[in-house]
């Protein structure tokens, strides 16, 4: 695949530029880029979810360490 150069790069803000008009095109960009960060929002909570459903299913075999400023609930000292 052939790398875009200056010529094929003006042709294309040409295109985009005859598409949208001069006047919409601020507005085409800032709904982009709010639909990107929409996007890549929902994108973490899905990898953040596959990895609290890989946590819950990988329980940990019940010698987890204890922190010490935590007070037992155990009754035992």
């Amino acid at each position: 695949m052939p790398s875009l150069g200056a010529p094929e790069l003006i042709i294309i803000a040409l295109v985009v530029i005859l598409l949208f008009g001069w006047k919409r095109l601020p507005d085409a960009a800032r709904s982009l880029g709010r639909s990107a960060r929409v996007f890549k929002a929902e994108v973490n909570e899905m990898k953040a979810e596959d990895q609290a459903r890989k946590d819950a299913s990988n329980p940990q075999d019940g010698n987890a360490l204890r922190d010490d400023k935590s007070p037992r609930t155990d009754n035992q000292s």
